[in-house]
């Protein structure tokens, strides 16, 4: 058979397609050729998820170390379990959507739990532990997959919208263009600044170059500004390699006995709510980006659920706070990223990172921030599939995405979301119309909110 070259037009990118007899591992395994994909775009969009979320890996020990765990330690743990439940993610489930400690969750892990509670970091873990089994366990038992196909279309086309809206404020603040402000909150930064400069000039260059339909705009972006704060911004190079340190500090130091007391019970319970509908959310808004929440393309969400569900089993194990999949993949999918080879491009290089931890430091976070913000900009256009006719959906999907940015979590929006639907639908004479689940998910998270609060 001949080869035939043909031009797919996928997210913006002009993705070659190469048919033929003879087909290498990848097309075979992670079937490119169905999805629309090459081996090239997908390792560009793995690296353009890294880049995006390579801050985690000095974040996270930084914020973990604050709770008075070793911070070299929480370092090397970080980096196994991003590419460990990634490679997961890329091999089991082949989706185009990487893991790794969960920003927010390991603040709630340090500065509530730990230093605000006066809970120990081993008992900590302990309860990031057992709430990873309960998170196994649901998924096991499809409860997971019975919460997904509960949720109402509208609920499902904000949970896109809210996670853009996230990945706006998340980029905006990365950037320097917005600041904290006593008075209300949040406010415009200093536009003086390099970073807002060169932050722009990368947010226009993405843009120009994805409109001439140029592939691997996104990646070219964040690199050239990278480039460009070393001149213009006082960025500096510290090498390339450096020895990975010792995780025997953090490696299996959890206390479940502690986990286990009456106190820390209301904390297993937000690392497993929270766990549960974040990560959820995540991977259903990414997926539903890259057009893999299609009737029959779904038999692989139940694999994607078991992936992230096992890798906060894990995660526990090695000494770092909850794992969870990770908004930041959209600038993956963005870049074309459509299979488990994207995942698998980001776990080698989780990997790599443990060695070349002083090179994935030279990328700024105003660097990644215009990728995060132009990805953002393109999932708000899913709200033009809501009825705008009938406000009992439209109102809870509008304050679902709202609140994804505004309390800064995405299972905050969907508690929202879900008990607004709910009163909703109750009392404009409609409850037949909601799925069991809605109620179910509803009366959860309100017994969460008068129960616990909103930690």
């Amino acid at each position: 058979m001949n080869r035939t070259e043909q031009v797919l037009d996928l997210g913006g990118q002009d993705l070659p397609r190469q048919r033929g007899s003879s087909k290498g591992w990848a097309e075979r395994f992670f079937k490119l050729e169905e999805h629309g994909t090459t081996v090239r775009t997908e390792i560009v969009a793995g690296l353009t998820t890294f880049l995006t979320m390579a801050y985690i890996i000095f974040v996270n020990p930084s914020i973990l170390g604050d709770a008075g765990m070793l911070k070299d330690a929480v370092f090397v743990a970080t980096c196994l379990i991003a590419a460990l439940g990634t490679a997961i993610m890329a091999l089991y489930a082949n989706y185009p959507i990487a893991l790794a400690p969960g920003m927010g969750l390991n603040a709630y892990f340090a500065y509530v739990v730990v230093l605000q509670m006066g809970f120990t970091w081993q008992a900590a873990l302990g309860a990031v532990f057992i709430s990873g089994c309960l998170f196994l366990l649901v998924t096991v038992f499809r409860l997971r997959e019975l919460i997904i196909r509960g949720i109402p279309h509208s609920i499902r086309v904000a949970i896109t919208v809210g996670i853009g809206l996230f990945l706006a404020i998340i980029a905006l603040k990365s950037a320097g263009i917005v600041a904290p402000s006593k008075a209300t909150y949040i406010t415009l930064g200093d536009l003086h600044t390099p970073q807002v400069v060169l932050a722009s000039i990368g947010f226009f260059l993405i843009v120009v170059l994805d409109r001439l339909r140029v592939p691997g705009a996104i990646l070219i972006g964040i690199v050239t500004v990278t480039v460009l704060s070393f001149f213009f911004a006082g960025n500096t190079f510290h090498g390339v390699f450096a020895a990975p340190p010792s995780i025997a500090p953090t490696f299996l130091q959890l206390d479940i006995k502690a986990a286990l007391q009456g106190g820390i019970l209301n904390v297993v319970l937000v690392f497993f709510l929270v766990e549960l509908f974040d990560a959820t959310g995540t991977l259903m808004g990414v997926a539903r980006r890259a057009g893999l929440l299609v009737p029959g393309r779904m038999d692989r969400l139940n694999k994607s659920l078991l992936a992230d569900s096992g890798a906060i089993f894990a995660g526990s194990l090695l000494g770092t706070s909850s794992t969870t999949a990770y908004v930041e993949s959209a600038a993956g999918v963005q870049a074309g990223g459509r299979t488990g080879l994207t995942a698998l491009t980001v776990a080698v290089l989780f990997l790599a990172a443990l060695v070349i931890s002083p090179l994935a430091g030279a990328v700024p976070a105003y660097a990644t921030a215009p990728a995060l913000f132009f990805v953002a900009c393109l999932m708000l256009r899913e709200l033009t599939e809501l009825d705008w006719e009938e406000t009992t959906e439209v109102v809870p999907a509008v304050v679902t995405a709202l609140t994804m940015p505004f309390t800064y979590s995405i299972a905050n929006g969907l508690a929202f979301g879900f008990i607004s639907y709910a009163v909703l639908k109750l009392f404009t004479g409609q409850a037949k119309q909601v799925h069991w689940m809605v109620w179910l998910i509803g009366g959860v998270f309100l017994f969460k909110f008068i129960y616990i609060g909103g930690h």
